[in-house]
């Protein structure tokens, strides 16, 4: 029996210990992880950019900001390894070809939830 079990185990093949990561994107892998994770919470931040400037009666339409020009203040881990994440990044959102609008700090957690935002400064037109 113990035969058995022995034989079972050894064809059973160990694939985790030859993994290897596939990083099909333009930059490297550390890179990648930063995008990735600022692409999937887009929907919060957008929220804030909304708030800060709605009553902003100068604000041009369709402000947004880069995924690529963004700065992470902070990565708090809030629960244990792996769980959830509270990120503080600072953005600078534009409109049209990219013609800078202000700067803007917003807090986020990992699920995509809002935690909180700052108004750092707004650029007079033409300056950014």
């Amino acid at each position: 029996m113990i035969v058995m079990l022995i034989l079972v185990f050894a064809m059973i093949p160990n694939t985790s210990g030859n993994a290897k990561t596939i990083n099909e994107a333009d930059t490297e892998l550390c890179d990648t992880f930063k995008y990735a994770l600022i692409n999937s919470v887009r929907e919060p931040v957008d929220k804030a950019i909304f708030e800060i400037y709605k009553e902003d009666k100068n604000a041009p339409k369709g402000l947004t900001w880069a995924s690529y020009d963004k700065e992470i203040l902070k990565i708090k881990q809030v629960y244990g390894m792996g769980e959830l994440y509270e990120i503080t990044l600072k953005v600078y959102p534009y409109y049209l070809a990219h013609i800078s609008y202000g700067v803007v700090e917003v807090v986020i957690h990992t699920l995509g939830e809002l935690l909180g935002y700052k108004h750092l400064k707004t650029f007079p037109e033409g300056e950014g």
